[in-house]
């Protein structure tokens, strides 16, 4: 959902980064909320008008456009009633009855409190400019376009979940940060694995330790991380120091956000308060590990000796020397709060390699943030590395430097996420057509 347009007209807004208190505007406290929800990442449109909607989003049954939700009364919700609004957001049902897709996070949602619903009903009434834009129908093939069996999917798998309160002598901060990570943040929409029947496998840590234990399969072309505890494709060895970086600057001693995630920090977490965001991460850090027994990563420095001396002899490693040693160094360690580390990243050691084939592929862009002006870029090796030199680079960073993952990256899984068109377009000159099968 990349929109060069976007990034142009969000640079130009101005946007309330308001501390996290009850008092102040109504409408500008929505405002804020509305930043913490990340709202305008999908409720934009192509040409950039926030809150138009119009923006597409692959999913496993098809392509779904998001809706407009500016106040216009004719394509937006400026006819909705709050109670209207809430039953939308919270339980997912459209004024007129249908069921929303649950692209739309509403089991999250259904948490927000009475007194910040409010607020994002007062802001998107009175804050937000209305936009005469008519709403996309989504590309889904019959009959699983057909709404009202969404009705039985929400009443089995999006329980009625009652808004956010907490535990009994819950610390005050911690409770702060399950509040938006479960809630407004929708943090499990990405980052819990989902069943077959596309519900999440569990809404909140009560619910099982699948909450925010990763992705189980790739949106847009990305895999989302592993968000507990886990010593090796988890925050096991992360600080609560390195999570508050990581969310406010996208970046830190460890690696640096790609993906749908540079969006998140871009448009959302950046402009949360010092002290939401770090009960954010003091809520992440509290999180057990889905695999308790995952052994500790531990550097091994035999590949960094090898390149030191010369000899690229190994499968991929001179790929490696040539594209991107320069960036992370012979012995993975990169250059700290731009160019991220190989060697010992979660998302290099994570199971799945499609985000690591994938930036090799296309690249990608971490945009300078407040506190963090600097833009850090990936380039897109895809253009000139066919599919089994992508796949031999890949291999050769998951299992170097102790990284212990396999070399199964074969130019077949290459290939197809090649011809995904979710992806970002590749730069460069060449056509990769030819390279494919060099």
């Amino acid at each position: 959902m990349k929109n060069g347009l976007l990034a142009l007209i969000l640079g130009t807004m101005t946007f309330a980064a308001l501390a996290d208190d009850n008092g102040g505007d109504q409408v500008k406290r929505g405002e804020y909320l509305a930043r913490a929800g990340d709202c305008i990442a999908c409720h934009t449109s192509k040409d950039g008008k926030p809150f138009a909607g119009g923006l597409p989003m692959a999913t496993p049954i098809g392509t779904i456009y998001s809706t407009n939700i500016t106040p216009d009364k004719t394509t937006g919700i400026g006819d909705y009633s709050y109670d209207d609004f809430q039953k939308a957001v919270r339980h997912g049902v459209a004024k007129n009855g249908d069921t929303l897709y649950p692209a739309m996070p509403y089991p999250s949602y259904a948490v927000v409190s009475d007194e910040d619903m409010q607020a994002l009903y007062a802001y998107f009434m009175h804050g937000v400019a209305p936009v005469e834009q008519a709403n996309h129908k989504s590309d889904i093939p019959w009959p699983l376009s057909m709404r009202w069996p969404l009705a039985i999917w929400r009443s089995v798998f999006a329980p009625d979940v009652k808004a956010f309160q907490p535990a009994a002598q819950e610390d005050p901060e911690l409770a702060r940060g399950r509040y938006l990570v479960e809630g407004l943040g929708h943090c499990g929409a990405c980052h819990t694995p989902r069943s077959i029947t596309m519900q999440e496998k569990a809404l909140n840590n009560g619910e099982g330790n699948d909450y925010l234990a990763g992705s189980s399969a790739p949106i847009d072309g990305w895999t989302a991380s592993n968000l507990r505890g886990d010593n090796r494709d988890g925050l096991g060895r992360w600080s609560e120091e390195d999570l508050r970086q990581f969310l406010r600057y996208g970046r830190n001693d460890h690696t640096a956000a790609f993906g749908g995630m540079t969006e998140v920090v871009e448009h959302s977490l950046q402009h949360l308060s010092d002290k939401d965001v770090a009960a954010i991460a003091r809520y992440l850090k509290s999180l057990g590990a889905k695999d308790p027994n995952q052994a500790a990563f531990s550097v091994d420095d035999a590949t960094a000796k090898a390149l030191w001396k010369g000899d690229d002899s190994a499968t991929g490693a001179s790929v490696y020397v040539d594209s991107c040693a320069a960036c992370h160094k012979t012995d993975g360690s990169g250059y700290q709060r731009f160019f991220p580390a190989l060697r010992g990243n979660p998302v290099v050691m994570a199971e799945d390699p499609t985000s690591l084939i994938h930036i090799v592929l296309a690249g990608g862009t971490l945009p300078g943030v407040k506190g963090a002006p600097s833009t850090i870029t990936m380039p897109a090796f895809g253009w000139r590395l066919n599919d089994q030199q992508v796949a031999d680079v890949v291999n050769f960073i998951r299992t170097s430097w102790g990284n212990g993952g396999k070399s199964d990256v074969t130019a077949r899984d290459v290939a197809k996420l090649r011809k995904d068109k979710t992806i970002q377009p590749y730069q460069g000159s060449a056509d990769i057509h030819q390279l494919e099968n060099q």
